[in-house]
């Protein structure tokens, strides 16, 4: 098995371009609740999960700091972390609600914060 390390050059180039890839993405979810919520842990995985497939790269690290509640216009603010410390903003916001499903689109910033030294 062939494991893909990638540089933190490489990471945070890719990073930045996943701003201009990810304009007009999207993801839906079925969270299964009565009260229609996406825990941070599952919302984390799924935008991690949509970033990947969007650039072709392995999944990255991704911390997201509140759950996501399931109303029109909620927003969130997730970390996208490279290996060499860099991290990349990515904006969430819920674009409709049907029942448990929430869908949301992933926007992440144009340029990353450099490592803390």
């Amino acid at each position: 098995m062939t494991i893909v390390r990638l540089s933190a050059a490489t990471w945070s180039l890719a990073a930045v371009s996943v701003g201009v890839l990810l304009g007009g993405c999207s993801a839906s979810v079925d969270v299964g609740t009565s009260t229609t919520k996406m825990s941070s842990d599952k919302l984390a995985t799924i935008v991690a999960e949509k970033l990947a497939a969007t650039t072709g790269q392995p999944k990255p690290d991704i911390s997201c700091p509140e759950d996501l509640a399931g109303k029109v216009g909620t927003t969130t603010r997730c970390t996208l972390t490279a290996d060499d410390g860099s991290t990349l903003g990515v904006a969430v916001k819920v674009t409709s609600v049907d029942g448990d499903q929430i869908n949301f689109d992933i926007k992440a910033d144009s340029a990353a914060s450099p490592a803390p030294n």
